[in-house]
């Protein structure tokens, strides 16, 4: 029984954790109609920008933090200006390559300044502390992650539902020709659109590398891919969706893996269950059925 309550814990910590990463999928994707596959490499970036700031002398540890969370959301702002703005009315295949790109350049970056190696990730005090529930020893961010992504998406459907520039991000989803030509700030909403994702996405690597404890060039890939099997799951534009679609594949993760024979088919799984919602509900479980204009 402990070891299923372990198991269950452990999936809601991941789940959370690929949660906010696949809200930054949904989001992009919901105003601009882009998977932002260098997603997963900021989540990357953002995990060494704490190294590299907790490694200067007398540097406390939650002057760290905020100095990381800034600057991942002032890499996102960048990645939006310069490699996103100016293909605006470019054809979106263009995008795509461009995303791809820069989750190349990110990725290549990250070699070259680190040597490619993993690196020790800085512990965090009282998240990495074990506390015992249930009869069983669990880390405390095992229980703070869950709770934290609760609180975040809460707070960011507050944002979109009662807030100025949520509206604009509602009116921007529905209809962008629309929305610009009834006055509203295209860009300043994108930008804003791209600085909450990025903000996710350093809250996310906080709690993820502080749960795994290191960091490597290409360790981005595989989460990122995850949660944006999540979003797609989900209902890819669907905040909701994407955290109810992180939490399965968490869970369901997790239960793999406990089962020796089948534990290194547990990313398979993963995308054997993306193949099966595309072709059953190619929207997703809470997507919207778009309607292209011929």
């Amino acid at each position: 029984m402990n070891n299923y309550v372990q198991l269950l814990l452990s999936g809601i910590a991941v789940g959370s954790l690929y949660a906010l990463i696949a809200i930054g999928y949904t989001m992009v994707y919901g105003i601009l109609r882009l998977i932002n596959f260098a997603h997963g490499d900021m989540f990357m970036i953002s995990g060494f920008f704490l190294i590299y700031i907790a490694a200067v002398p007398h540097m406390p540890i939650w002057l760290a933090l905020i100095i990381t969370i800034l600057l991942t959301v002032l890499l996102g702002f960048m990645i939006e200006r310069c490699a996103y703005k100016p293909l605006r009315s470019a054809p979106r295949m263009s995008v795509m390559i461009s995303a791809i790109g820069v989750s190349y350049l990110l990725q290549n970056f990250a070699t070259y300044f680190t040597g490619g190696l993993a690196q020790a990730y800085p512990p965090i005090p009282w998240i990495s502390n074990e506390i015992e529930i249930f009869g069983v020893t669990t880390k405390l961010i095992t229980i703070v992650t869950p709770i934290l992504t609760i609180v975040l998406v809460l707070a960011l459907v507050a944002l979109i539902k009662f807030t100025k520039i949520g509206m604009a991000m509602r009116a921007v989803s529905k209809d962008f020709e629309t929305s610009q030509l009834m006055g509203i700030k295209i860009n300043s909403v994108i930008s804003m659109t791209f600085i909450i994702g990025s903000f996710l996405a350093a809250i996310g690597s906080i709690m993820y590398f502080s749960y795994y404890e290191q960091v490597s060039p290409t360790i981005g890939a595989m989460p990122g891919l995850k949660s944006f099997v999540a979003a797609v799951f989900g209902g890819i534009g669907s905040i909701p969706g994407a955290v109810i679609g992180a939490y399965i594949i968490g869970i369901c993760e997790n239960l793999i893996k406990s089962y020796p024979a089948i534990a290194d088919l547990s990313n398979a799984f993963t995308f054997i269950l993306l193949i099966v919602i595309l072709i059953c509900k190619p929207n997703g479980l809470f997507g919207e059925k778009l309607s292209e204009k011929v």
